[in-house]
């Protein structure tokens, strides 16, 4: 009977290790760039003017009045817009046709880019100098100026002033958000001001701790209102509430320079930097997930040298992914297969 017994336990025990181990292998993390991929590069989308060069294309955007619309800001046919003449805010339609360009003379170093659910375009730009940069621009759908952010020309960390704004977002409710900084001796902080373009108030410092920042990239809101923001130098997508309360880190993403999130809370987010070095593991490309669970589920790796890396990434209602290579001047759109 005692023979009999230890033959049950024996058994018992090598169906629970067998359940155990498998339950551990269902809960084993692929590698940061074993999602697949299931989409393909369109080539020749975008229809450029013949007089009009594009420049590092360091803002792409979907209009979100329509959600099919492309905007991008790019830096005046080469990597800054210094005294050049070129327009560097471009509207295309779903076909590639260009609808709209604007804003000739108006900035030093384009950078972020957001599109509202009124077509209003809003842009940073990034470098103060001849009067004009380290601002924050409210631009209506036919260029139009209707609200000015920071004081032009003049970098700082008062209330009312940005130093080398990187991005910047709006609520549904009017409010602004903006990653104001870009490393070195500018600033690393969010700015949360209303509507109106008032503040209200600010979070983070320079440093790698839970909150802190080291060059705030690019920022997007998700649909309970919490912040991502592409912490770039500390390789890590951060997590905020709206009123900048840390919530999480996620490194599972790569090193972020963008950070895009649609309104099924999808995350897409472009790693542009990520070396043997600098994020040991992780490949250059878009990883797209989920912004409720963190979960990575598609990856399309970008590591052609005729491409270069993309650096800023969006996608349309039908999820079609759009990026700007900026170290090689090109924009492409890629479809699921």
């Amino acid at each position: 009977m005692r023979h009999r017994r230890t033959e049950v336990v024996l058994s018992l025990a090598l169906i629970l290790a067998g359940s155990l181990a498998s339950v551990r292998a269902s809960a084993q993390v692929a590698g940061p760039n074993d999602a697949p991929n299931p989409y393909h590069m369109l080539d020749a989308w975008a229809q450029i003017p013949q007089d009009h060069a594009l420049g590092a294309p360091i803002g792409v955007e979907i209009d979100h009045s329509d959600g099919k619309s492309l905007w991008v800001f790019d830096r005046c046919g080469g990597n800054d817009c210094k005294g050049s003449k070129l327009a560097p805010i471009w509207k295309f339609d779903a076909s590639g046709q260009l609808k709209a360009n604007f804003g000739a003379g108006m900035f030093n170093f384009p950078h972020g880019l957001f599109v509202d659910a009124a077509g209003n375009v809003w842009v940073t730009d990034g470098r103060g100098e001849g009067g004009i940069g380290h601002t924050v621009i409210k631009f209506s759908p036919d260029g139009k100026v209707l609200m000015t952010l920071g004081k032009p020309g003049v970098a700082g960390d008062a209330p009312d002033m940005f130093n080398s704004p990187s991005d910047v977002v709006t609520a549904p409710n009017g409010d602004i958000y903006v990653a104001d900084g870009h490393g070195g001796k500018t600033n690393d902080r969010i700015v949360k001001l209303d509507k109106d373009g008032r503040f209200i108030t600010t979070w983070g410092k320079h440093g790698a701790g839970q909150g802190e920042l080291d060059t705030p990239h690019s920022i997007a809101l998700d649909s309970t209102g919490r912040v991502f923001v592409a912490d770039r130098v500390n390789s890590r997508v951060e997590i905020f509430d709206s009123n900048g309360k840390f919530l999480a880190e996620w490194k599972q993403f790569g090193r972020p320079s963008s950070v895009y999130i649609d309104g099924k809370d999808t995350l897409y987010v472009a790693d542009s930097q990520s070396t043997d070095k600098t994020n040991p593991g992780f490949r250059q490309g878009i990883r797209i997930g989920g912004a409720k669970d963190g979960k990575v589920t598609a990856f399309i790796p970008l590591v052609d040298p005729v491409l270069g890396s993309a650096e800023e990434v969006t996608a349309d209602e039908q999820g079609n992914v759009f990026a700007g290579f900026t170290n090689k001047n090109l924009l492409k759109k890629f479809a699921k297969n």
